[in-house]
């Protein structure tokens, strides 16, 4: 139990790195976590509802958050391509230029300096620990599509192929690595 505990404290040291008080660089840590995950989320994903769910807020608190960041020139409202009653969450260039100062960054650094092999050790280990997590809490969680059991591949090399079955839409190799609120984890 003592080297569980000591897994613990050092999780809370390192979120030190993304749970805030105050500002960092003028957003909030809920602000950045949003902005992260709009740059992450796949087109499926960035919505006011799944960014609510990636927060586990409101979709009024998730909305007030996005207007933030819009009014920083962050992000952008658009008419979905998807749906044309709903609307995606965009981040602008100047979004994408704030991410290079993200706090999370020197955290990213640090696990970048670790070989690869305990990288994997270390992300599949933790989703273990997440997937436990969010049964026990019964929440859901974001995640890659390339991971997903709705994803499907087809084709070798040039005609490789992917569709989401869940959406009934074709997806690009890149936009496999990118998150979905809608994931559902292979057993």
């Amino acid at each position: 139990m003592s080297l569980a505990i000591e897994i613990v404290q050092l999780l809370i040291q390192s979120a030190d790195s993304w749970l805030f008080e105050g500002s960092r660089s003028g957003l909030s840590d809920r602000e950045w976590m949003a902005l992260r995950f709009l740059a992450r989320a796949n087109r499926f994903s960035r919505t006011p509802t799944a960014l609510a769910s990636f927060l586990g807020t409101t979709r009024s608190a998730a909305s007030q958050i996005a207007a933030v960041l819009q009014s920083k020139g962050l992000m952008v409202r658009k008419p979905s391509a998807e749906d044309k009653r709903s609307i995606s969450l965009c981040l602008t260039s100047e979004g994408e230029r704030f991410l290079e100062r993200d706090p999370i960054n020197a955290l990213r650094d640090q696990l970048v300096a670790l070989e690869l092999p305990d990288q994997s050790r270390l992300r599949d280990t933790l989703r273990r620990v997440l997937d436990g997590l969010d049964v026990a809490q019964r929440r859901h969680r974001s995640d890659v599509c390339s991971e997903c059991m709705f994803l499907i591949e087809s084709g070798e090399g040039k005609d490789r192929r992917f569709k989401c079955r869940l959406f009934r839409k074709s997806l690009a190799q890149k936009d496999t690595a990118l998150l979905c609120a809608y994931f559902e984890g292979r057993d």
